[in-house]
């Protein structure tokens, strides 16, 4: 897990980037004043294995289908037009 150390008058002008920062990129902002750490910024690992349990949902569903060969190649045939098409927003901080 990636740790930056931010003062805590910086921390506050900007701090709904470090909550983006750590919900999105898992950085832990180490919070200083009068050049102490004071606290702590980190993700939260609960929201993090809620959605790693709806992925294992998603792929549990998927599984309850049976597609004929042509219906699986088609199905990603339609995935990978879609990952081209659909592009992900760029942000500042990738």
């Amino acid at each position: 897990m990636k740790e930056t150390i931010i003062s805590v008058t910086d921390a506050a002008r900007n701090f709904a980037d470090c909550v983006n920062r750590v919900r999105y990129q898992g950085i832990t902002f180490v919070l200083i004043k009068n050049g102490s750490p004071v606290a702590r910024l980190t993700p939260d690992n609960q929201a993090l294995n809620e959605e790693a349990a709806s992925v294992r949902k998603l792929a549990a569903g998927l599984r309850k289908f049976k597609l004929s060969a042509d219906e699986a190649k088609a199905w990603r045939r339609d995935m990978r037009k879609g990952h081209r098409i659909l592009k992900p927003p760029v942000t500042k901080w990738r």
